[in-house]
């Protein structure tokens, strides 16, 4: 009923936040740098995406790939400052059973955003990496440079990776796994300063969709990251 070859969606959005500004802004010589500051952003957005998928399976593939397409154009602004940008996403996925048991899994994701600087862009609104579905092993949105106060800045351009093989046996399974991933402040998405995670995990297969449970640790963690990570 729920699985489909094709899949599409159009919507329309609204919005307005008031967020910490997430890098080092910039002052006159010798004045000093305030340790936060509120920027008030208003937003206009028409997220599409389409889809397609030929796996055999909606929640649990064991063969087959899927493809991804998100378009996201916005207009932001900030007192008198109007920004026009586009966020864009691209992600397949494939899988390859092996035996009766045994489902080699791959994913990869990129993300760009072009049209406007870094920095004015709201920091919730700039791409981000790390922690589960992204990078596991990695605090929540730490992959990539962080700001004067130790938050993440976020970037223009993100990738995602992720190998998994999969052994299934009953109603359980277990699960080890390889995630890499990095953001950059240009549009481009680049393999510059990866980051990589590896973790193994169990699943438990109900009849309404499988339970997962992931423990990953970072390779090349950072200050904000965990010695080990929980999912």
């Amino acid at each position: 009923i729920w699985q489909k070859r094709w899949t599409w969606s159009l919507g329309f959005g609204l919005g307005a936040s008031r967020e910490e500004a997430r890098a080092q802004p910039r002052t006159a010589p010798g004045v000093p740098v305030p340790f936060a500051f509120k920027r008030t952003f208003l937003f206009v957005s028409m997220p599409g995406s389409v889809g397609y998928d030929r796996s055999n399976d909606l929640l649990d593939p064991t063969r087959g790939y899927r493809l991804k397409l998100d378009v996201n154009p916005e207009v932001s602004r900030e007192g008198s400052d109007v920004q026009t940008y586009a966020r864009l996403f691209l992600e397949g996925s494939a899988y390859q059973g092996i035996g009766e048991s045994f489902v080699l899994a791959g994913r990869a994701r990129v993300g760009s955003i072009v049209g406007a600087d870094l920095l004015a862009i709201a920091p919730t609104r700039r791409l981000y990496a790390g922690g589960g579905g992204s990078v596991r092993g990695y605090e929540y949105q730490s992959v990539g440079a962080v700001d004067i106060n130790g938050r993440p800045i976020g970037g223009r351009g993100l990738f995602e990776s992720s190998v998994e093989g999969r052994y299934r046996f009953g109603d359980f399974g277990i699960v080890g796994f390889v995630d890499a991933g990095s953001v950059n402040r240009d549009p481009t998405p680049t393999f510059n300063d990866m980051r990589f995670g590896v973790g193994v995990g169990g699943r438990y297969f109900t009849s309404f969709g499988p339970i997962r449970f992931d423990i990953a640790r970072a390779i090349n963690r950072g200050p904000l990251d965990p010695k080990v990570a929980v999912y």
